[in-house]
């Protein structure tokens, strides 16, 4: 069902949660299925719902830094960090704490854990009537295309969850940021809603970017990723017949991210136009202009390779 964030419905749905049901609820990233962090039961369905991989760790969303520190060792740089991102949409993967009582199904077995605190009005109020740590992976099956609207959260799963929270579109329309401060140098592991070089002027030295998949410290790695269930094209100057085409900029066309050519604009606005392509029957597949590549366009390109990310098969 699709409840309205009255304080009534937040409060039922946080009751719900603590039964060990799943339910999904707005941030201003995407919407996210969530579970209380410490039931590993309901955590495995939140798994078995999405047809997720168990090596893929889900992010603990926290009410504030205090709670972050219950549950994860915070080094003076992550304090630094907090002070300027959080609450928002940066994901941290720190150390996590030996005593710490979070489901392991949920760190998928490592030491690190990723932790972020929504700014999204629901979410905290959500938190707080819960009292503990939510996991709230992205509302979607795995691989395919992140909800920003409760109605695409009720095209994935129906009935299947207990309740979707309905806060409208959210903001950002990007995942987090996740910024993995476990190791000696920051590396960024996802690029998202806070943009690199955003994050290199306040913490004031180079971050790498990460790539690799030898090691899976936080959702957003996999190869294959955000995917609609038709083709997609990028990079895109003249579509094929068939194909619904999403520009940018100057253009005329059914589905533009920005006609004025704004980066953050485009972001809240792509999931949303990829699922109305991809669920209209008209449409053979799906192609994208080009989007220029700084700021929080770098995020958009990397959703947008993944998306398109077609595995290599033996001729």
């Amino acid at each position: 069902m699709i409840l309205r964030p009255t304080k009534d419905n937040i409060q039922k749905a946080a009751t719900l949660l603590k039964k060990g049901d799943v339910i999904a609820f707005p941030t201003e990233t995407v919407y996210g299925l969530g579970a209380v962090g410490l039931n590993d039961q309901a955590i495995a369905k939140i798994y078995a719902l999405k047809n997720r991989p168990k090596i893929n760790p889900l992010i603990f969303h926290c009410l504030n830094i205090d709670w972050i520190k219950d549950i994860a060792d915070v080094p003076p740089l992550a304090e630094k960090i907090a002070d300027y991102f959080i609450p928002g949409p940066l994901t941290l993967v720190l150390q996590q704490k030996k005593d710490s009582k979070v489901s392991k199904l949920a760190t998928a077995g490592l030491d690190t854990i990723a932790v972020r605190v929504p700014v999204h009005p629901i979410a905290q109020d959500l938190l707080s009537a819960v009292g503990t740590p939510l996991v709230a992976p992205s509302a979607n099956l795995s691989g395919r295309i992140s909800s920003t609207q409760a109605s695409h959260v009720h095209s994935f799963f129906g009935d299947n969850i207990a309740a979707v929270l309905d806060g409208g579109d959210c903001c950002y329309g990007l995942e987090s940021t996740i910024l993995d401060l476990s190791t000696q140098t920051p590396t960024v592991l996802r690029q998202g809603a806070v943009p690199h070089e955003t994050l290199e002027d306040v913490i004031g030295q180079p971050i790498l970017t990460s790539s690799s998949l030898e090691k899976i410290k936080a959702p957003g790695q996999l190869k294959k990723h955000y995917a609609p269930s038709l083709p997609l094209r990028i990079n895109v100057a003249i579509p094929k017949k068939g194909e619904a085409y999403i520009g940018f900029g100057e253009m005329e066309c059914m589905f533009n991210l920005s006609p004025a050519g704004d980066l953050f604009e485009a972001a809240a606005n792509l999931f949303k136009f990829l699922h109305q392509a991809d669920d209209d029957q008209s449409f053979k597949g799906i192609s994208i202009a080009p989007i220029p590549k700084k700021n929080i366009g770098i995020a958009i390109n990397d959703r947008l390779m993944r998306a398109s990310y077609q595995e290599e098969t033996d001729e």
